[in-house]
């Protein structure tokens, strides 16, 4: 089973409590079995060790308590790519599966998430492209500058001329995505988009899937909120230690939310309430992001409204005891 939903939306915090309730309660049996329910984090930022604030990383003590997977895979100095993590995610999966227990994937990473439930295959790798990309964006100036969004219009219209399919489904704005799609294209000599049918297409999944959407007022609140408390937990030291460790932070680590506008305070002089301004409107961008991905997959059942999340999700999963068997194999 897979619980998902945006970013500051609870969902972590109900899928703990799900297992908490499957493998400390009363009916749990004290004989050294296996417990239950296993989770495992989607999440594409909390496989970097130290991340550990930002990312509301499950603590050691709630670690303790339940098994979780796929957080702290890698230092941030290193980038972390969707194939790396769909490796890592059937492995994870696969031992699950053989110690008898169930595997509740939580987290709002779709990309992560699709590669999983949905196996897909992706095309190789073209690093010389991929460096020549980056280095072409990044001459033109910081994230965010008038000159960065031309070179990126441009590489969009480029994109349009080889593969339109492609340049269809990819915002100008989506920098990573349409860097990866030029690179595949260009590398490879076909199509990005040939490589398969696109995020557009939901097939059956042996993966039960459930969503968690509080109302869109509501996030922002929270979302406001849980920033703030980010910020007096000591985001900004931990941004501050990571950025100054050897090899500092990938360029994939630097993108995390609000790692990134600390980091233009710290390296650039950015104000550090302007800086945690575009923190928190930034998050809640993504967050719009992440329920217009998540809504469009009709196989998601919406908790929404439900009185009882957790009874549901426990209930859902005593009919798939075994749903992280056969997942990506």
């Amino acid at each position: 089973m897979a619980l998902v939903g945006p970013t500051a939306s609870g969902k972590s915090a109900l899928a703990l409590d799900v297992a908490v309730r499957l493998n400390e309660g009363p009916a749990r049996p004290r004989d050294g079995r296996p417990p239950p329910v296993e989770l495992v984090s989607v999440d594409s930022m909390a496989v970097y060790r130290g991340m550990n604030i930002g990312t509301a990383k499950p603590t050691a003590e709630v670690r303790s308590r339940v098994p979780y997977h796929l957080v702290d895979l890698v230092d941030p100095s290193e980038e972390f790519t969707v194939q790396q993590f769909q490796r890592a995610a059937r492995e994870a999966l696969h031992d699950i599966a053989g110690r008898g227990s169930a595997a509740l994937l939580v987290g709002g990473t779709g990309l992560y998430l699709r590669s999983v439930v949905d196996d897909l295959a992706f095309p190789g790798r073209y690093p010389e492209v991929a460096a020549g990309l980056i280095a072409e964006v990044d001459r033109a100036g910081h994230e965010g500058t008038a000159a960065r969004r031309e070179v990126l219009e441009g590489m969009h219209r480029r994109l349009a001329g080889m593969d339109p399919v492609a340049a269809g489904r990819i915002e100008p704005a989506n920098e990573r995505r349409l860097v990866r799609a030029l690179e595949v294209t260009v590398g490879s000599g076909r199509p990005f988009s040939s490589f398969g049918p696109g995020l557009e297409q939901y097939p059956p999944s042996r993966v039960t899937l459930v969503g968690w959407d509080p109302r869109p007022e509501d996030l922002d609140d929270r979302i406001a909120e849980r920033f703030e408390d980010l910020m007096e937990q000591g985001l900004l030291e931990e941004v501050r230690g990571l950025a100054a460790r050897p090899g500092g932070l990938s360029r994939t680590a630097r993108q995390a939310l609000g790692y990134r506008e600390l980091l233009a305070h710290i390296d650039e002089g950015l104000p550090l309430d302007r800086a945690v301004a575009l923190a928190i409107g930034r998050t809640r961008t993504f967050a719009r992001r992440q329920r217009a991905w998540f809504r469009r997959d009709p196989r998601i059942v919406w908790l929404d409204r439900c009185d009882d999340p957790v009874g549901a999700i426990v209930a859902a999963l005593g009919k798939v005891p075994e749903a992280s068997e056969g997942v990506g194999e």
